[in-house]
């Protein structure tokens, strides 16, 4: 019998909520359009850093996940190339949710 634990068998165990699980997703959102921003402008991390002040690896940080940006940084990241962050209505938010505790309530 195989001792690796697939990803879904570990994140179970974390026993996230909902709630936890929204945010999460809405950072991991965030992160991916900073990503998908700075690559539309054609930049490496290295020439955003330069632009930003804010350090290559703290950069790579974010965008590998591995590091949660405050919202300071991500404007920092963003303005430069010609974005901002804007707060707006999260769609069907409560259906998600509820959706997520159904999933749960069945393991």
């Amino acid at each position: 019998m195989s001792k690796l634990k697939r990803w879904e068998d570990i994140e179970k165990g974390f026993n996230f909520t909902p709630e936890e699980d929204a945010q999460m997703e809405l950072e991991m959102d965030l992160i991916r359009a900073t990503i998908e921003a700075r690559k539309k402008s054609k930049l490496t991390q290295r020439e955003l850093s330069d632009k930003t002040g804010v350090k290559q690896p703290s950069i790579a940080k974010i965008e590998s996940f591995a590091h949660s940006p405050q919202a300071t940084t991500l404007i920092k990241l963003l303005y430069p190339m010609g974005y901002t962050i804007k707060v707006v209505p999260l769609k069907n938010n409560k259906k998600q949710i509820d959706k997520k505790k159904k999933e749960l309530e069945k393991v």
